[in-house]
């Protein structure tokens, strides 16, 4: 029996996380690991104990805002990074898999506290109609191994 290797365990979780999401517009899902092991996950959406979009908006989401962005989510890799801060957990060399790109803020943040290693399912770019994708472009400038996942 072939062992399934662990890009695809770590992407096939951070999938099913995505479907935690409470937002009306997109779900994406994160796996933050380190060595082999999962040091923490999230899901974008509200802070926690705030509101869950799909419940007060179901219909149109949450209110945008000047980029036409959800005005009160933290993104998936937002909230991985922050639950590991919170826990005291370098991040130092570690690796995401997140479904979506990172947007350019996201990208600052994943540089910031040492990520090394990123894989992305989807195209932000390709979501917000924008020429590039701007978070990998500016992860791989600055030294961030960056990988579009393929099965």
């Amino acid at each position: 029996m072939q062992k399934p290797a662990f890009d695809d365990i770590y992407m096939n979780l951070a999938l099913h996380l995505s479907k935690r999401s409470h937002c009306v517009k997109a779900q994406v899902g994160a796996v933050l690991t380190k060595d082999t092991r999962i040091v923490s996950v999230g899901y974008n959406g509200p802070p926690a104990g705030t509101h869950n979009c799909d419940e007060e908006w179901p219909i149109e989401g949450c209110p945008r805002d000047s980029k036409n962005s959800c005005s009160l989510a933290l993104h998936a890799e937002q909230n991985a990074i922050l639950y590991a801060t919170k826990s005291n957990v370098s991040l130092e060399g570690s690796t995401v898999y997140v479904t979506l790109a990172p947007c350019i803020a996201c990208a600052r943040v994943i540089y910031t506290v040492g990520i090394k290693k990123v894989f992305y399912l989807h195209s932000y770019a390709q979501m917000k109609g924008l020429p590039t994708e701007e978070g990998v472009d500016f992860l791989r400038k600055f030294g961030v191994e960056v990988t579009q996942y393929k099965k």
